[in-house]
């Protein structure tokens, strides 16, 4: 019994010395890993966001020819046939003519002028009309007219003409700044007739001349009139 307590005690002491118990083994700690880097927001600006323009190709084109048109010009009318000077003409000649204004004129008055046949021959105009053409100036035309309407281009500056006997109103009719054509409207209080002086050059010798004819205007009744050509 002694020998068997005594082998029990030295059996528990060397248990007792053993080795100790391994460790339970632990588990490695998870490390959590960093987050993701991520981008700073970006901040909006309140300004428009400015646009580069386009680049638009350009191509080079060979410029293209420019028509001239021609300068219109105005289409001279046809010399007139003047008669020939009569031997021993009298100084003076008139002419005499119906009103271009007869519902202002007394019924049965012709208008009538005189003129110097050295200077002027009564002929008709190219409309058939009759007229008092120079015969030094060229194109120098006396002919009876009417008011009528003027193209958009033309000026007319105004102004009278008093013999004590005729009083017209002379009218100047210029285009471009250039001087056409003037008229004449008046009369003796008896008849109202209107002339128009057109010129292609000297054009203060024509109206001047023109001017002498047309002061000597003066009413006559029909019965004595000269006979029209």
């Amino acid at each position: 019994m002694q020998r068997i307590i005594i082998i029990l005690i030295v059996a528990l002491v060397m248990a007792s010395c053993g080795a100790a118990a391994p460790a339970p083994i632990e588990a490695p700690v998870a490390t959590e890993e960093p987050p993701p880097a991520t981008e700073p927001p970006a901040i909006q600006s309140l300004n428009a966001p400015t646009l580069e323009p386009p680049v638009m190709e350009t191509s080079t084109s060979s410029p293209t020819p420019t028509e001239v048109l021609p300068t219109p010009t105005d289409t001279p009318l046809p010399t007139l046939e003047l008669p020939t000077e009569a031997v021993n003409a009298p100084v003076r000649m008139v002419w005499d003519g119906t009103p271009t204004y007869l519902g202002d004129s007394v019924a049965g008055y012709s208008f009538r002028v005189t003129y110097d046949p050295d200077l002027w021959a009564l002929t008709t105009d190219q409309m058939g009309f009759p007229a008092l053409a120079h015969r030094n100036i060229t194109a120098c035309i006396i002919t009876p007219t009417t008011g009528r309407g003027l193209p958009a281009n033309t000026t007319v500056e105004h102004d009278v003409l008093d013999t004590g006997k005729v009083t017209l109103d002379v009218s100047v009719v210029s285009e471009n700044g250039v001087k056409k054509f003037v008229t004449y409207t008046g009369g003796d209080g008896t008849i109202v007739t209107a002339f128009e002086v057109v010129f292609e050059e000297q054009s203060d010798e024509c109206l001047a001349d023109a001017v002498t004819v047309l002061s000597t205007l003066a009413s006559v009744p029909v019965s004595r009139a000269t006979p029209q050509p």
